[in-house]
Formats: C-alpha cells, sequence, structure tokens
C-alpha cells in the first residue's frame, strides 16, 4: 500500500500546497481521499487524470471537497473518449446535493450522478476495491468522519477534520500511520469539537499506540514547526509534518 501526500494545507491553500487530498494505492487501485482546493491539478502530478478508481470524501466543507466541481467538469465534458463512466464517490449523506449547488449550473439536477457513483458514508466496514476500509463519526461541526484503510496487513488512519474524540482513538489503534490533522496551536486556539493542535494529535496517537504520525490539514497562518515540536513532546514514535508529494509505503 502506497500513501502520496497531494495536497495538505487546511482552510485554503498555501503558497506550498494545495488543500486536503490523499493518494492511496495497491494492486493498481487508486483511492483518493479527499480533493480540496487546488488538488485536482496537483494529482494530475502523480497520475492521470482518469485513472482514479474511488473517491472518499471525509466531509463537505469546501477545502476537502470543492475540486470535485472541477473534476465534473473533466470526467463530463471529456471530448477524447466520450463521457466518463460514473466513478465511485463515497461521502456524507447530501454529497451529490452539496456539490451541484457548488458547481451552480450543472445541465441538470441529476448531471452529477452521470459522472459520480455517490454511496453515502456511515460509520461501520465496508470495502473500496482491494481496501478493507472502516469509517467513525469524528468531532466536527458537520458531519464528518475518520477512515482507516487497510491492505496487506498494513493500516493507515485518517482523521479527516475532528476535535479530540475516542472514536478516533479507537479507529487508529495500532495503526501502522497515522495521518493526523493539527490545525490548531496549543495553548492559542480552544474551540471545541473543531480541530485538534500538535499536542493532541500526538496525544491521540499515544492513546492509539499508533507506529508513526504525520501531522497534516495545518492552516497557513499556524506555525508548522510549534506543531510538531508539540506532538513530539507526547508522541514516543516517528512524528513529522506532512508535506506535498511525500509518499509513504506500508
Amino acid at each position: 500500500m502506497k500513501l502520496t501526500v497531494v495536497g495538505c494545507s487546511g482552510s485554503f491553500p498555501s503558497a506550498d500546497s494545495a488543500c486536503s487530498s490523499y493518494l492511496v494505492e495497491a494492486d493498481g487501485f487508486r483511492l483518493l481521499l479527499d480533493m480540496g482546493n487546488g488538488a485536482l491539478g496537483e494529482l494530475q502530478r502523480h497520475i492521470g487524470l482518469y485513472d482514479l478508481d474511488a473517491i472518499f470524501l471525509s466531509h463537505l466543507h469546501a477545502d476537502h471537497c470543492i475540486d470535485m466541481c472541477a473534476y465534473f467538469v473533466a470526467r463530463y465534458y471529456r471530448h477524447e473518449g466520450g463521457r466518463c463512466a460514473p466513478i465511485p464517490v463515497y461521502g456524507p449523506e447530501g454529497t451529490e446535493q452539496r456539490l451541484t449547488t457548488a458547481y451552480a449550473d450543472t445541465p441538470s439536477a441529476s448531471s452529477m450522478s452521470e459522472v459520480f457513483d455517490f454511496h453515502t458514508v456511515k460509520p461501520g466496514a465496508f470495502d473500496i476495491g482491494p481496501f478493507a476500509v472502516r469509517t467513525e463519526k469524528v468531532c466536527h461541526p458537520v458531519e464528518a468522519y475518520a477512515v482507516r484503510v487497510e491492505h496487506g496487513g498494513r493500516s493507515l488512519t485518517y482523521s479527516g477534520d475532528t476535535g479530540p474524540c475516542a472514536a478516533l482513538d479507537e479507529l487508529a489503534t495500532g495503526t501502522d500511520l497515522f495521518l493526523c490533522e493539527a490545525a490548531f496551536t496549543h495553548g492559542k486556539e480552544n474551540i471545541p469539537d473543531l480541530h485538534l493542535n500538535g499536542r493532541e494529535a500526538g496525544e491521540s496517537a499515544r492513546r492509539a499506540g499508533a507506529g508513526r504520525l504525520v501531522l497534516t490539514h495545518i492552516p497557513p497562518w499556524t506555525d508548522p514547526a510549534v506543531n510538531l515540536a508539540d506532538a513530539r513532546a507526547v508522541f514516543e514514535g516517528p512524528t513529522e509534518l506532512a508535506a506535498p508529494g511525500a509518499s509513504y509505503q506500508l
């Protein structure tokens, strides 16, 4: 299983990174976790525009899903080879309506579903291609999910956006790689059920017994070095910052 960071900036793109998007590959199958602002352009540095096999959207905030509107254009209006067959898209309830509203001028109310095969995510376990997937609802102002992806006896867990919650710790238990958001700064922001800071991400990784912690979703106004130091102060395992283009073999 291979994980590639397509984009990792939180809230809006930075000068160096698109927003949240992570490519997971195994057995020739390509699964994208989130497609935030700027992700579609960056994705094409790693795979062809039509090489995705499935998409998982953790929640429907724009910095995690808005480039789906651009991807709709690429799939719906493709001239060479005709319109693309529907690709599976897993997201919270209302994903199709959210994307249709964001695009605002689709040819019909059902045009999104002509190129995206929408599946509603709830807490539970299911398969996406060769991957065994488990999802848990986490603490965020909108319906949001963390996801654990397993293949060949290895696992990665992606927090999506969340405040501290037991469901995230449980989902990440024993995971080989914990891709965890750390948007806030310890001692600065204190907004319940919104985001984690670096220390809280480290504490979650420690409680879960994760093998490796990769901090992501750090917005441009947050100092990543502070969050990295805060995470390392409470988690003894390997800890680093996500970076565009970074890849991990699991």
